[in-house]
């Protein structure tokens, strides 16, 4: 019977949950977020609970064992901090012990609304519901971040890792400071998702994404780039000079028409893959897994650019690691898992075919969505 390393989700945005299904008619990446941020304003610590605590059984339930949670939902819509700064946070952690999952918690500097109209001008201040993401500057994000770490040193379940929301949404001169704080935790971040993106910020800077955070001192073995869609051959070569991570999301990135990202010219370059569900649209590593091959064939009209080893690795193993989680729990095929009649399970299992507990997860689900729902 073969035995493989349970899967790891390394980029969850566990909240979007609730617009699965609900979200229509967006034209772009642009008007999605617009309706994304409706959702986001509506969110508390216990409604959040409810929610990520449904949609984390479910993961587990699908065989995943560690999630990464890129976290930026962090005060009251106002802006205004909770009694506990960090009650989103914690409701998180909570969730995910519930569910059985390790968490690896990437609490995600916020501060800027984007960049400057002008070139050098200053950052956009936070606008709307970016209030709640919002801690003022990096120092006052990092101090608060290092209360959370503290806190839960030493936990098998739980790292405290860091994360750049984006070079639009931390300005500049911030940068370092959110890479340099916790030095041997995790450092995760979207980047070059959107051609906008990459226009802006050369705009504003005269750098890509990808050398702008170069320049910072964000790129090391230990720094995920998160989706790194639309990326120069000296953009995929920063990367792999740094042995960095490359976390890619493909139900995401089809669902919002990013576009398909340089997996193998990456992998050729020395970055290490690894893959999320981020908006939870999908929770199916085994749909994630095979989008790199079949998004790579679209776009080169070859087949067999990944093998599956390569591909279980990424879904597994490289992605605990990414995530600051040595080892874990195994899933026997066969077993665990349904094999659906194939030799090869990656290419025809799915989720349903992982024989995990379902119990009450869609009652769960219904129940926090409604009420998410219900409050817009």
């Amino acid at each position: 019977m073969t035995t493989v390393p349970a899967f790891a989700n390394c980029h969850s945005h566990v909240f979007h949950r609730a617009l699965r299904g609900r979200v229509t008619g967006a034209d772009s990446f642009w008007s999605w977020r617009d309706q994304m941020y409706a959702l986001a304003a509506v969110l508390d610590p216990d409604l959040l609970f409810d929610l990520a605590r449904a949609t984390y059984a479910e993961m587990h339930a699908a065989g995943i064992r560690s999630v990464g949670e890129f976290h930026y939902l962090h005060h009251q819509p106002d802006g205004r901090a909770y009694d506990d700064p960090n009650a989103m946070g914690e409701a998180l952690i909570a969730a995910a012990r519930e569910a059985g999952l390790r968490i690896a918690l990437l609490d995600t500097c916020y501060l800027a609304a984007g960049f400057g109209l002008s070139t050098g001008s200053r950052s956009r201040d936070p606008e709307g519901v970016q209030r709640r993401f919002s801690d003022g500057d990096a120092d006052a994000w990092a101090s608060r971040v290092g209360d959370l770490a503290r806190k839960h040193a030493g936990e098998d379940d739980v790292v405290i890792g860091a994360a750049i929301h984006s070079v639009r949404a931390v300005p500049r001169a911030q940068l370092a400071t959110v890479a340099d704080a916790f030095p041997d935790a995790p450092l995760h971040v979207h980047v070059s998702e959107q051609p906008a993106e990459n226009e802006e910020c050369l705009a504003a800077t005269g750098l890509t994404p990808v050398a702008l955070l170069a320049d910072a001192g964000a790129w090391t073995p230990r720094t995920t780039a998160v989706h790194a869609t639309h990326l120069t051959p000296d953009d995929v070569a920063t990367l792999g000079d740094a042995g960095a991570y490359v976390c890619f999301c493909p139900t995401t990135e089809a669902e919002l028409a990013d576009g398909i990202g340089p997996s193998v010219a990456l992998r050729e370059a020395g970055a290490r893959l690894t893959l999320g569900s981020d908006s939870n649209t999908v929770i199916d590593m085994f749909a994630e897994a095979r989008s790199v091959e079949m998004h790579q064939r679209l776009a080169s009209g070859v087949r067999g650019a990944w093998s599956a080893e390569q591909l279980w690795r990424a879904a597994s193993s490289t992605g605990h690691e990414s995530l600051g989680f040595a080892g874990g729990e195994t899933i026997e095929i066969g077993e665990s898992v349904r094999t659906a009649g194939a030799d090869e399970v990656l290419w025809a299992a799915s989720a349903e075919d992982v024989l995990g507990d379902r119990s009450d997860v869609a009652e769960q689900l219904e129940a926090a969505i409604d009420a998410c729902w219900s409050r817009t």
